[in-house]
């Protein structure tokens, strides 16, 4: 049986070090730590490997005028589980470089990737993806932006990017979300968050 702890149990933490285990495309650390406990006292040193990938951007961009939104289709290698088809329907997303502001990012991502200017995205979710593992937020953004001229294949050369844009009416874009065509966690997050805008009557 567990104790009930209270609301009001004072919580501290303390870092005891981090050591470099691999620095790559990503790096790892082992990090050392310690906190006290809901019930009174403290862990003992607790170690984990972190993830260390700074933070990422998603972008939703949606044309209000012909009610279309953009979504972005490339090879990702950790859904390899996907049978012959790890090619995933996805939101604009990039990472946040150092000295860049996520909003910045979020215009950058959408011009390099779709070939979309936006020039004024809105912030509508931010978060940390694995919080266990990871010190990744995640910044995702609604842009309304002019999808007339969209289309086609993008992507960086010499970052071996290989994106194909795809143009889908909004209501489409709802029913990939609810049948699991799109299925990354930045995608879903922005797709939810416009289902329910939609279903308030807000978009």
């Amino acid at each position: 049986m567990s104790e009930q702890s209270t609301d009001n149990t004072e919580k501290h933490w303390e870092f005891l070090g981090e050591q470099p285990i691999y620095d790559g495309f990503y790096s790892v650390s082992k990090a050392s730590f310690k906190h006290t406990k809901f019930n009174g006292g403290w862990t003992g040193t607790v170690e984990r490997e972190v993830l260390n990938r700074g933070n990422v951007i998603g972008v939703l961009a949606h044309d209000p005028e012909t009610d279309q939104i953009a979504l972005v289709e490339q090879f990702r290698f950790g859904a390899k589980g996907e049978a012959d088809n790890p090619w995933l329907m996805e939101v604009i997303a990039g990472m946040v470089e150092t000295g860049e502001e996520p909003d910045e990012v979020a215009t950058r991502e959408a011009w390099e990737e779709a070939g979309i200017t936006v020039t004024e995205p809105t912030l509508i979710s931010q978060y940390y993806s694995s919080p266990s593992s990871t010190t990744e937020q995640v910044f995702v953004y609604y842009a309304a932006c002019d999808l007339s001229d969209v289309g086609g294949v993008h992507g960086l050369e010499e970052e071996d990017e290989d994106i194909r844009v795809h143009v889908v009416p909004a209501n489409d874009a709802i029913r990939m979300l609810e049948n699991g065509v799109i299925k990354n966690a930045i995608s879903v997050v922005a797709m939810q968050w416009f289902q329910y805008q939609r279903a308030i009557k807000q978009l």
